[in-house]
């Protein structure tokens, strides 16, 4: 742990998309690195290009990892399905990428808050199964999809959050939540250690904690980084992400 406890922790932030980082697209990016630095971390934006053993380098000198949402879906090869006519074609950079950097978090005790994609790759990677498409599979009455490529107004629903949960410790009172919505694709079976804290009225997973051991891993399928600054919760996802990495060891 450092002396004073206040530093800037260094958390690793991919890419949405290979397309995105070599196009020079940076908008979508944005919010996460504002969230993270309103938190106080020094957010480190990764390529998904890189070699393994420069990753590896660079992911060494990581406190924490973010993964990012990505209007890609997860390989379903991947989790040994076939492919839903509905799935997006996936991002194998950004797969390889997600992999690399959650193997060292895992291995190497470092906090990680995984965002919409994120939560649906460290589920996966955890070897856990994702619902291709909600609107066909589920035909649930809540709309959980808006295209955030166009100028829509974002959706908005409920989700109860189990009171025996980290995420409880930061919604404050309630144990209903309102989020923001922008997925077609959400957890079916959840990997390896991997508890759900959140679902909508629906059913559809809205959070997932990791309980293999005292690592800080969180997942939640909303975008907090489009809520930090009015959105208690949301702001609390990014301050307990940075205070859980300002206690991983110096040179973990």
């Amino acid at each position: 742990m450092r002396s004073d406890g206040t530093f800037a922790p260094r958390v690793g932030v991919p890419y949405r998309t290979r397309k995105e980082e070599l196009s020079g697209d940076f908008a979508k990016l944005e919010p996460y690195i504002s969230s993270l630095r309103a938190a106080g971390a020094e957010p480190v934006v990764l390529s998904l290009g890189l070699a393994p053993e420069h990753l590896s380098k660079i992911a060494s000198t990581l406190d924490a990892v973010l993964l990012t949402g990505s209007p890609a879906d997860v390989d379903p090869l991947r989790f040994h399905a076939a492919r839903h006519s509905a799935t997006a074609d996936p991002d194998q950079h950004r797969e390889r990428t997600d992999w690399a950097l959650l193997e060292h978090a895992f291995a190497e005790q470092k906090p990680t808050l995984a965002i919409c994609y994120g939560i649906q790759s460290l589920n996966v990677f955890l070897h856990g199964t994702l619902l291709q498409d909600i609107p066909s599979e589920l035909k649930t009455a809540i709309a959980h999809e808006t295209d955030e490529e166009e100028p829509a107004p974002e959706v908005f629903h409920t989700t109860r959050i189990d009171p025996d949960s980290k995420l409880s410790r930061m919604r404050g009172a309630s144990e209903e939540v309102r989020v923001n919505s922008s997925h077609h694709q959400s957890i079916l079976e959840p990997g390896r250690d991997l508890r759900i804290v959140s679902r909508a009225p629906d059913g559809v997973v809205e959070a997932v904690e990791w309980t293999g051991d005292n690592n800080w891993i969180v997942g939640v399928q909303w975008h907090p980084e489009r809520m930090s600054g009015s959105d208690p919760l949301a702001q609390s996802l990014f301050r307990e992400l940075v205070q859980a990495a300002r206690k991983v060891p110096a040179g973990a």
